[in-house]
Formats: C-alpha cells, sequence, structure tokens
C-alpha cells in the first residue's frame, strides 16, 4: 500500500517548487496571459529546480530516478502557479521520459545528456489529432516501414514549442499500434504553422500545428528500436500528469474563492457564511481531495513494476478533468459579477479547467 506521507527529498523538492510557483508563476501568469508569451528567464528559472533533472539516472545525465509519485507532486504545485508555466518548465518530459521508459540504451545515451545537460531546450512531443473522434491508441498518422527506415505521414495539433523544438516524438500507427518516433528540426517533409494556434486559454504557452508529408527517419529513431516499446504506460504517465496539473489548477481557484468569500460582504454578513456559498465550497473541496488521491493511487502504480496503472490513470484524468470544470466554474459563480472580469484570476482558471478533457498530452511525469 502507498504512503500518504512524502519523503524527506520530496518534502524538498516540492517546498522549493511551491516557491517558485506561488512567487513567480503565479505574478507573471496574468501578463504572459495577456501578451501571450512566457518570459524566457521565468522558464528557465522553473527548469534550474531540477524536477525532470530528479527523474533521470546519472549515467544520462541526471541525478536521480524517476518517481511518478513526485512528478505528480510538482506538477500540482506548478499548476497551481500557472498552468501555461507549467507545461512550459515540463515540455522536455515529453521527450526525454519515453525514451527513458521504452528506448534502447543507445536511444537514451543519444538523446537524455542532450535534454538533461544544459540550459532549457524546447524538446517536445505530437501525439493529439485534430479529429473529433481522437484516439491516442487509434491514430490517423501513420507510420509505413520502407526499406532502411519509416515514413510518417499525418497532421498533428496542439504540439507545444513545435517551431523551436530541436526535435520531437511523434506518435504515429505502425500496423495500427501507436509508436512513436524521433524527427529531428528541419526534416524532409515536416512542416509547422507559421502563427501559434489561438486557444480558449493558455494563451501563454505557444502550440502548433505540425504536418508530416512523407516524413523519413531511420529505424533507429523508433523508441524502443525494432521492437517499439508499450506506449500505454506512456499514455498513463500523460494521463497521470494531466490530473495533476488539474488538481492544482482547482486547488487555485478555491483557495481565491474561500478567501473572496470570507472577505466579501453581503447584507451585513461574510458571503462565506451564506448557507449556499459554504456548501458549495465544501463540495469544491471534497472533489478536489478525491481526484487528488485518485490521482496519487495511480501515480504509485506508475511506479510499482507489479501493477498496470493504465485504468486508475484513466480514471484519474477523466475525473480531474470534470472537477476542474466544476471548481473553476463555482469559481466564477461564487465571484458573483466579479468572477467574470479580468481583475481576478478565477475567469482564466475556469477557461483552463475546460480544457483538461483534451489536454492529455500536454505534459509527463
Amino acid at each position: 500500500m502507498y504512503s500518504f506521507e512524502p519523503s524527506e527529498e520530496q518534502k524538498m523538492l516540492i517546498d522549493a517548487v511551491g516557491k517558485y510557483a506561488v512567487n513567480d508563476l503565479r505574478p507573471a501568469a496574468r501578463e504572459a496571459e495577456e501578451g501571450r508569451l512566457l518570459p524566457p528567464k521565468l522558464v528557465a528559472k522553473g527548469w534550474e529546480l531540477g524536477v525532470l533533472q530528479a527523474s533521470i539516472p546519472e549515467a544520462y545525465g541526471g541525478f536521480g530516478d524517476r518517481s511518478a509519485v513526485t512528478g505528480a507532486l510538482a506538477g500540482e504545485e506548478l499548476a497551481f502557479g500557472d498552468l501555461a508555466g507549467a507545461i512550459a518548465v515540463g515540455t522536455p518530459n515529453l521527450f526525454a521520459l519515453p525514451i527513458l521508459l521504452g528506448g534502447t540504451e543507445e536511444q537514451k545515451q543519444e538523446y537524455l545528456p542532450k535534454v538533461i545537460e544544459g540550459n532549457w531546450t524546447p524538446y517536445t512531443s505530437a501525439l493529439i489529432e485534430f479529429a473529433f473522434d481522437f484516439d491516442p491508441l487509434a491514430l490517423k498518422t501513420t507510420a509505413t516501414l520502407k526499406g532502411d527506415g519509416y515514413i510518417i505521414s499525418g497532421e498533428k495539433a496542439y504540439v507545444p514549442f513545435a517551431k523551436e523544438a530541436e526535435a520531437m516524438i511523434v506518435y504515429a500507427a505502425l500496423e495500427g499500434v501507436t509508436q512513436g518516433f524521433v524527427v529531428s528540426k528541419g526534416a524532409a517533409g515536416l512542416s509547422v504553422s507559421d502563427e501559434a494556434e489561438k486557444m480558449l486559454g493558455l494563451n501563454a504557452l505557444p502550440t502548433y500545428r505540425v504536418k508530416l508529408d512523407g516524413v523519413k527517419v531511420p529505424k533507429a529513431n523508433r523508441i524502443g528500436g525494432d521492437s517499439g516499446f508499450d506506449f500505454e504506460r506512456v499514455l498513463a504517465s500523460m494521463r497521470v500528469a494531466n490530473a495533476a496539473a488539474a488538481v492544482g489548477v482547482a486547488r487555485a481557484a478555491f483557495d481565491y474563492a474561500r478567501d473572496y468569500a470570507k472577505e466579501r460582504e453581503a447584507f451585513g454578513v461574510k458571503i462565506a457564511q451564506k448557507q449556499a456559498i459554504a456548501f458549495m465550497l465544501a463540495e469544491m473541496r471534497t472533489e478536489i481531495e478525491a481526484m487528488r488521491l485518485l490521482m496519487w493511487e495511480a501515480a504509485w502504480k506508475l511506479d510499482t513494476v507489479k501493477d498496470d496503472a493504465f485504468i486508475e490513470a484513466y480514471l484519474a484524468s477523466t475525473g480531474a478533468a470534470d472537477m476542474a470544470m466544476m471548481v473553476t466554474d463555482r469559481a466564477v459563480q461564487i465571484l458573483g459579477g466579479h468572477g467574470y472580469i479580468r481583475e481576478h484570476p478565477v475567469e482564466m482558471w475556469m477557461r483552463e479547467g475546460r480544457g483538461f478533457a483534451m489536454f492529455t498530452g500536454f505534459t509527463m511525469v
């Protein structure tokens, strides 16, 4: 059975991440959202905390061993500060962790030090497809074995930092099975949209459409080599990360609404004393705690070889997405008319909360 008490190392890391989230990410969030730009120094400071580095063994340039629980704890704290900033800091995870989990020894030696040992560099991955029936286990982007390599064709959407990425992992269906392929910057047939996508939220995070028109990659670029890798394990890690981020955003919205309700007076009393508001806050807090426990359980199972976390990760991700929408919407309601204006951050959190249903693939633990 998993423990509810983080280790001393986890406490130290989460304390540092929490301070960065509150003191750096949160104050910059509104301006970054309005200006559609995250300050590079802000992202670099988050990278220096070493969250990803702590998940990579020393042999590949890191200083620890992967722990999905630690990654989930850190992801929640980062998203509590600002979701766009959290995803930006964690974008290299999308490239490094699949290779760590399923890559060959040669791939780990070749790619992981490049990501880990230097400054924050935009390595990313392309999973999501712009389709109503998008299913990560039934992709429309295809990979076909031809001669000494694979030919990849298709289109991806919402790819973080695709324009600047040194390399990305492109997920494609190979004989009906989702596999990952390393595609380097400037590969023939690879094109990235000129402008970043415009979304309801996360406007500070640059995401792009990516087209692959017969992009050829060598056999050595298939994650896991000729035998491939277990994508479901990677997908479960993405879903746990999505759940952790949803909990972080919901916590931020709840805390703000609670504090506002304690200060705001109506008809001579604080509105927190109104039964309707008190019940609303109680239900918000209950749902946050429930989804956090489900997310922790899924992360714990990811860390235990004997357990398959695929179902738990799916439940955590879908449950947390619904919870985040409910909590952030109610935070706006509690603020009344003030919740609808940009003077308060709850409207931004509500826009972000609506997106968790499609954010799987934006980050990974």
